[in-house]
């Protein structure tokens, strides 16, 4: 089995869907060998932030000399971004080798990444495995594992309430999951739900690490990094990653951004710019889409609506729908990459955001457009 066939046959797994639970992740690990049990595991849940938390802890290991494997997802730019060893993709046909190895187990897409993940990193014999949630993180895949060297929960919103439950503290529950017996967990701010976690943590005699509030999203990251850096024993200077399609500037006026809920906007409204702003958006059916947009859409002079590339996408008329209620000049361009070449013709500042389905779309032939 080649590279492309090998990521033809895990990508036809989509259609199985998101299935919660870890029986199938079980087996599959069984069959493995069960390689997490082989790995000093620093685990990430949360709704906003985990990714650039799980990046930016490994660039710190990874300065510091140690052999480090990351996981991560959504991917944006390559399928293989998501499992990382010091900093490079999986290659591909190592990638190929393992999906061949094990296709006949019964598995979703995800699982069997995270099977794929956890034995590389096993066989590659990494000094640190660190380990962003998919979702949630009780029923989460990557959960198939003992006590991590640290849990970590970034800041906790409204997500996914289809499958993690439609409040809060349901959500914050499903998060806490990720928190095993006598463990030490490091606490982003979350003061509506920060009682859930100190409920978990004393039900499973583990140690509960909060940090502060900052005001800043950003500031709040970087804290909880640097508690989790300390609580290893590093202390080196780190900046907070940056990575693609998170408040990502690909030119001074034009930005990316693939946040797609309620907070993720509050958070992206604060650092837009005092400009005219021209936006593509798109968003999957399934987001609170009126809660976003209720934050970014006044901020747009123009918004031109779109449809990403994902059987989710929420048709761009229904879009329309909600946009119309803050921002009076909305237009409906159903194909994304002909949707932000008609902004580019006439803008100030170029915003395109929504969902990281629409920055995959988007992202490289916008970044070639950009430079030639």
């Amino acid at each position: 089995m080649n590279y492309d066939e090998a990521l033809n046959f895990i990508k036809e797994k989509e259609r199985l869907g998101i299935m919660p639970g870890l029986s199938r992740i079980e087996k599959l690990l069984s069959i493995m060998g069960n390689p997490q049990d082989e790995l000093k595991i620093i685990h990430i849940a949360g709704t906003n932030g985990k990714g650039t938390v799980a990046n930016t802890i490994a660039e710190a290991l990874m300065k510091c000399g140690y052999k480090v494997g990351l996981f991560t997802s959504p991917w944006v730019e390559d399928y293989r971004e998501q499992i990382k060893l010091n900093g490079k993709y999986i290659p591909k046909e190592t990638f190929a080798k393992y999906v061949e190895d094990y296709a006949e187990a019964e598995a979703t897409e995800f699982e069997y990444l995270t099977g794929i993940m956890y034995r590389y990193f096993a066989d590659s014999k990494v000094d640190y495995a660190v380990v962003e949630c998919c979702m949630g993180g009780k029923g989460d895949c990557t959960n198939a594992i003992k006590t991590p060297i640290l849990s970590v929960i970034t800041s906790i919103s409204i997500d996914h309430t289809n499958f993690l439950g439609n409040t809060l503290k349901e959500i914050a529950t499903e998060k806490a999951g990720i928190i095993k017996e006598n463990g030490t967990v490091v606490l982003y701010p979350n003061k509506e739900c920060e009682g859930i976690f100190e409920k978990r943590c004393l039900e499973t005699n583990s140690k509960l690490i909060k940090i502060k509030e900052y005001n800043d999203f950003k500031q709040n990251n970087y804290e909880v990094v640097k508690k989790c850096l300390a609580i290893i024993g590093i202390e080196c200077d780190f900046n907070i990653s940056k990575l693609p399609a998170r408040q990502e500037f690909i030119t001074d006026n034009i930005m990316i951004d693939g946040a797609h809920n309620e907070s993720g906007s509050i958070s992206l409204k604060k650092y837009l710019p005092k400009r005219d702003i021209t936006a593509v958006i798109g968003m999957m059916k399934d987001k609170d889409v009126d809660a976003y947009l209720k934050n970014i859409a006044p901020c747009c002079k123009k918004i031109i609506l779109t449809e990403p590339s994902n059987p989710r996408s929420m048709k761009a008329e229904k879009l329309a729908e909600f946009a119309r209620k803050y921002c009076n000049n909305v237009e409906i361009e159903k194909n994304p990459k002909n949707a932000v070449n008609k902004a580019l013709k006439n803008y100030d500042f170029l915003l395109v955001c929504g969902s990281f389905f629409l920055a995959r779309d988007i992202r490289k032939d916008l970044i070639k457009t950009i430079i030639r």
